[in-house]
């Protein structure tokens, strides 16, 4: 047995999860109340990792000394890294995410260089765990995207129909990933790339199962949702002092709705991140 194999293939929540999908609560409006509460509860199950750093930072920001001898930022950094070694070590995450969330962090770092060099935002605070102007916990917010996408993926057992072919989405997602750097020199080609995002997954579906039955919803419409709640999650950390945009800098106010674009355009690399760990399928082909 390799040491791969030995490694569990399932986290802590799998028991959990199979007691609750056992529960038979009577037909009717009960059984569709019961869905819903098991569509919560894994849902922040899946958003522990990003819910925990949100927490951190909101508490740090509140709470934590100006005279402590470890900047803030980098009591992030270490504290990020010690809920990660946690989830790994307590199997509440598997190692495949754990794969996602690294290449999640490199990713975000080095686009964090950049934007962060051209003045797209800045990092307000001290900090010794850093490259250039980026403190390192930065990366392990955009590991955060990773870690829920991956999560739910396994947890909600997806599905999908008329998924494209994989090099279109890596394609795609390369090309926003340039864009991402190259619009500060040249017109930005979002535009043109949501309407080719579109073009391919306009009949696009994705399957869900919650409880006992399958769901399903345009894959279209949950990458937004999810890019929705992300633009929340955006505000709480501006608002923690986190990181400020150009017009925070007098004063925190909401973070634009135009970021919103960008965050739909980052969820798509995020999910395109996440084939590689786990392959689309369709709803009747077996894992």
């Amino acid at each position: 047995m390799t040491v791969e194999d030995a490694r569990p293939s399932h986290t802590r929540f799998a028991a959990i999860r199979a007691r609750l999908e056992a529960f038979e609560p009577s037909r009717g409006p009960a059984s569709w109340f019961y869905e819903f509460l098991l569509f919560g509860f894994k849902q922040a199950w899946a958003c522990l990792f990003g819910g925990l750093m949100l927490a951190l930072l909101m508490a740090t920001h509140l709470f934590y000394p100006d005279d402590a001898p470890l900047h803030r930022y980098d009591f992030l950094t270490l504290a990020a890294l010690g809920i990660q070694i946690a989830m790994l070590a307590f199997r509440l995450e598997t190692w495949d995410e754990a794969k996602v969330i690294l290449a999640f962090h490199v990713v975000g770092t080095v686009m964090e260089i950049f934007k962060t060099a051209v003045g797209s935002w800045v990092y307000p605070e001290e900090a010794m765990l850093r490259i250039g102007g980026v403190p390192l916990f930065s990366g392990f917010m955009y590991a955060a995207v990773g870690s829920y996408i991956a999560r739910v993926w396994r947890i909600f057992d997806f599905r999908f129909t008329h998924y494209p072919a994989t090099w279109m989405t890596w394609a795609i997602a390369a090309a926003i990933y340039v864009n991402f750097f190259a619009h500060h020199y040249i017109p930005d080609m979002r535009y043109v790339l949501f309407g080719i995002i579109g073009a391919l997954f306009w009949r696009s579906r994705i399957y869900f199962t919650v409880w006992r039955e399958p769901r399903w919803m345009p894959l279209i419409i949950g990458w937004l949702l999810v890019a929705l709640f992300i633009w929340f999650a955006e505000n709480i950390a501006t608002f923690a002092n986190a990181w400020a945009y150009p017009d925070q800098e007098d004063g925190w106010q909401m973070v634009s709705v135009a970021k919103f674009g960008s965050w739909a355009l980052l969820m798509f690399i995020s999910f395109v991140l996440v084939t590689l760990v786990s392959r689309p399928q369709a709803p009747d082909e077996r894992s």
